[in-house]
């Protein structure tokens, strides 16, 4: 229903015209609750028939990826929740293609996984810096279908992203700046409170 002013339609999605493939971004609306995906950016390193895969960008858990991994030396990276599946795993995302091998393009000069045990013999030769590999602890995942339904519902909005954003060392306030960059309605969605009924 709308209203006089057209403030009823403030939060539904009025652009989510970009196709969810791999090396964009999914953006939570402002009410999506949940521990991974409240006020989450999540990068899609794959998007086919069968489902897809992604990464949350903005939930660190303060935590170095050695001191995470025993086996590794220090290195001072954070580790960020990925998603809810296999959190008992360590994901990578790095911009080091022609140094690990089997890494898999997502896009531009950024790449997931490869052969792990080398980028570990990186990062004891001190030849990778914190901005050129991120850690993530679990992934998230859906089935075939079920990212597009969740679109439709208005769960997303799919977006673009470079590089450099994604890699930042400080993002905290990529959900922010995210929709700050996409204006109109939703630079007042980067502005909505958490909780409204504490404004």
């Amino acid at each position: 229903m709308n209203s006089v002013d057209g403030t009823s339609d403030l939060f539904r999605m009025e652009n989510n015209n970009i196709n969810p493939e791999k090396g964009k971004v999914l953006i939570a609306e402002p009410f999506l609750e949940g521990r991974y995906f409240k006020r989450s950016i999540v990068l899609l390193a794959e998007f086919n028939e069968e489902g897809a895969v992604g990464f949350v960008l903005n939930k660190p858990i303060n935590l170095s990826v050695d001191e995470v991994l025993v086996s590794i030396a220090h290195f001072d990276g954070d580790v960020f929740v990925g998603g809810p599946v296999d959190t008992n795993r360590i994901y990578y995302i790095h911009t080091l293609p022609h140094l690990i091998p089997n890494s898999i393009h997502i896009f531009d000069n950024l790449y997931w996984g490869g052969d792990f045990s080398v980028l570990k013999d990186l990062i004891e030769q001190k030849k990778v810096l914190p901005h050129q590999v991120r850690f993530f602890a679990g992934y998230s995942g859906w089935s075939a279908g079920q990212l597009n339904e969740e679109i439709k519902e208005n769960s997303w909005l799919v977006s673009q992203i470079d590089v450099r954003s994604i890699m930042s060392l400080n993002n905290d306030n990529l959900w922010e700046q995210s929709l700050r960059k996409l204006g109109g309605r939703y630079r007042m969605w980067s502005n909505f409170p958490e909780n409204p009924s504490m404004n």
